[in-house]
């Protein structure tokens, strides 16, 4: 999957968790382009397609209003507001969309997208409905951090090229050797793993990871999809449980590895050779 792919994927997740928090029928969003134009790419709950690919300038529209002062922006009844600009009201009005908020994703300090929640009747929307709107940025923003980092280290800190590819086959093959019932062959898979987390460095076969540190498989198997950008949700999807026990295994990798955050934690295991 392509890093374009990856994050359009984190986009369509956030939008389907931010319909079921607020109840809000509609969502819609995108990541930033070339300068400061964001283009409208996933869209969830609409009835058409007049929404797809809409390029929002910075300054323009409620979007745009969200890009150039990065910070959530509501409008109750999008067509009459006059806190925005109305470039955008036609495929605004074919979608039939009237309340409306957009929540910005911010990654260290610069505005990377938007989310947007709709209604189709004019109506207030609560500080509920943003409130969750606003942790559904915080999701993409988490995953964009991760796989900034990620792309960071294969472009100058990886053992040679390719290395971000090594690191998302790791991933995969965690998440798919719990569904593999023959023990033997369920075994191979995770030697597998092994020598992709060992890397071109390790000293030989029987190098491993660090005995200081000594993670439980399912722990490691989440610190796999997060090294990956997955956020809690996505990680849960992968490997076949709960987002809250995803963040359980996370919290207690976290504490055996004494760090504060997901991306210490990454490096960390990293370090300790538990992941490539």
């Amino acid at each position: 999957m392509t890093a374009e792919a990856s994050d359009a994927v984190e986009v369509r997740n956030a939008l389907l968790r931010l319909r079921r928090a607020t109840g809000l029928p509609v969502a819609f969003g995108g990541l930033l382009e070339a300068g400061r134009q964001m283009r409208i790419s996933e869209l969830s709950g609409t009835a058409t397609h007049a929404l797809r690919s809409l390029v929002v300038t910075s300054g323009t529209g409620l979007g745009g209003k969200t890009v150039a002062l990065s910070r959530p922006c509501v409008v109750t009844d999008y067509s009459a507001s006059r806190q925005i600009s109305h470039e955008y009201d036609a495929p605004v009005a074919v979608e039939g969309l009237r309340s409306v908020l957009a929540v910005p994703v911010v990654v260290r300090h610069r505005v990377r997208g938007v989310l947007y929640g709709a209604l189709r009747t004019a109506q207030p929307l609560g500080g509920r409905m943003l409130d969750a709107a606003v942790e559904a940025a915080r999701d993409v923003e988490r995953a964009l951090v991760l796989r900034d980092e990620a792309r960071t280290l294969a472009a100058g800190g990886g053992p040679g090229a390719g290395w971000e590819q090594v690191r998302e086959a790791h991933a995969a093959l965690r998440a798919l050797a719990p569904r593999i019932a023959d023990p033997g062959l369920r075994a191979e898979l995770l030697g597998a793993c092994a020598l992709l987390a060992a890397g071109p460095g390790a000293a030989g076969p029987g190098a491993g990871p660090s005995p200081r540190v000594r993670l439980a498989p399912r722990e490691v198997d989440v610190l796999a999809c997060v090294a990956d950008g997955a956020t809690n949700a996505v990680a849960a999807q992968r490997l076949g449980v709960t987002a809250e026990t995803v963040k359980g295994y996370l919290r207690s990798a976290m504490r055996k590895l004494r760090a504060r955050t997901r991306g210490e934690a990454v490096v960390a295991a990293r370090r300790a050779g538990w992941l490539p």
